[in-house]
């Protein structure tokens, strides 16, 4: 990715992550935060907040001081409310505290990252998706239905792929997806978007689309997000599955992070 296309993407991310941090605030206001969430197990309302607003504010600190190497501590000071009643108020000056963040932020910066990319850009994607996927788990939990831009969707599920690789410290399941060379191919049905994952004996990565592929999942850019994190089923009518039906069974049972 070249500079300006850096550029472009950090802008949409940046713009994108305090639209949903916006929506998120807007979910929690007046809902009981004691409620659970059943995308989250054992998580409440009010730990789904405090999750991703942790999460926001340790991504910002570790963007203010341009980390080149793996921090070996999370701790970063989290001004936590005093009651459930100001969680809405504190996730949106979480965001306050990333936007503040990157401000001062070079997307093209040299930093060090879990995923592929290791720069400064890849804390703020990787900050809009943790914050998308959340808001989309309050809304769940309070019987709504998640609306999410196609195009951040198609972004998101490529973020997915691209890093899963890298994720097996956290998410030691990813190291079960191994093959001899089955390809599993997903597609989105309102966009652009189309990945090709070929599992190999020594891991799996991502590969220019070939005419076939072993088995193929189609659904629209949303829906192929959320079953990337397993907020939807497999099996559920959002998706077209063709081909070895094995084959997605077995990486939606080990990609989850």
């Amino acid at each position: 990715m070249d500079h300006a296309d850096r550029a472009s993407a950090f802008a949409t991310h940046r713009d994108a992550v305090a639209a949903e941090t916006a929506r998120f605030v807007q979910v929690l206001r007046g809902a009981d935060l004691a409620a659970p969430v059943p995308t989250c197990p054992g998580w409440t309302l009010a730990d789904l907040a405090r999750h991703a607003g942790s999460v926001q504010r340790w991504f910002a600190a570790l963007l203010r001081k341009r980390i080149q190497e793996r921090p070996l501590s999370r701790e970063v000071e989290l001004r936590l409310p005093e009651d459930e009643d100001g969680y809405a108020d504190w996730l949106a000056d979480s965001a306050a505290e990333a936007a503040s963040a990157f401000a001062n932020t070079d997307p093209d910066a040299p930093m060090w990252a879990w995923g592929a990319d290791q720069h400064a850009g890849f804390w703020v994607r990787r900050m809009l998706f943790e914050t998308l996927v959340h808001r989309a788990d309050a809304e769940l939990a309070l019987g709504l239905t998640p609306a999410i831009d196609p195009a951040l969707a198609t972004d998101g599920v490529d973020e997915f792929l691209v890093n899963l690789p890298f994720a097996t410290p956290f998410a030691p399941g990813v190291a079960e997806l191994r093959g001899t060379g089955e390809t599993l191919r997903f597609r989105c049905t309102d966009t652009g978007g189309d990945w090709t994952v070929r599992l190999r004996p020594d891991g799996f990565g991502l590969e220019p689309s070939p005419a076939g592929a072993d088995a193929t999942v189609r659904g629209s850019a949303a829906d192929l997000l959320l079953l990337a994190y397993g907020r939807l089923r497999l099996d559920a009518p959002a998706f077209e599955v063709h081909g070895d039906e094995d084959l997605p069974a077995r990486w939606v049972a080990h990609s989850k992070f």
